[in-house]
């Protein structure tokens, strides 16, 4: 059983109390095994506790009574920081990449154009396709999305249009996102 003298943090300023720090009359009490044993005084509990040589956390202080469990205290905090590092790497944010171009592209650009987004789209980021128009070059707007038109068009297999071609400013942006399920 571990000596435990203060209150230690668990995840965002939830608190783990265990042994003597739970001062609750009445407690319900889950057993090494998992199964529940009832409802007992905190006193009763934290000696059950100690004559199998494990410790007394409390799992739940939301519930009435409050729900504590024996179980060997370093043991339980080792698989909840393993539980929370598996859901961090799980975890991956989306960035949003841009590529720029002209409507005026050459066919080489225009390849190079559409590898870094697929280079983007494998590694599961969003692409923001922008076209940028100079002087009077906005008056051939349909160009432009027949370019990005054509664009999700050559990628489609890895990608779903998340925005159609729009006009923002002398721009004119499309936002492709990775497809969940990728069909190769």
């Amino acid at each position: 059983m571990l000596d435990k003298s203060k209150n230690l943090k668990k995840g965002n300023n939830n608190q783990i109390t265990i042994n003597n720090q739970i001062t609750n009359s009445k407690i319900r009490l889950i057993g090494v095994s998992g199964c529940q044993l009832g409802i007992y005084s905190s006193q009763k509990a934290l000696k059950l506790a100690q004559e199998e040589g494990l410790d007394l956390v409390m799992i739940s202080d939301r519930s009435d009574p409050p729900v504590c469990r024996i179980i060997d205290y370093g043991k339980y905090k080792f698989t909840q920081e393993k539980k929370a590092k598996e859901a961090r790497k799980k975890q991956h944010n989306a960035n949003l990449k841009e590529v720029k171009m002209r409507y005026k592209i050459e066919q080489h650009d225009y390849n190079v154009r559409i590898n870094q987004a697929l280079r983007f789209l494998e590694a599961g980021d969003k692409v923001k396709a922008t076209i940028t128009f100079k002087g009077r070059e906005i008056q051939h707007s349909d160009l432009a999305v027949e370019l990005l038109d054509k664009m999700a068009k050559d990628l489609n297999i890895l990608a779903d249009v998340q925005q159609a071609p729009s006009r923002d400013g002398k721009h004119i942006i499309m936002i492709l996102s990775p497809k969940k399920n990728k069909s190769k």
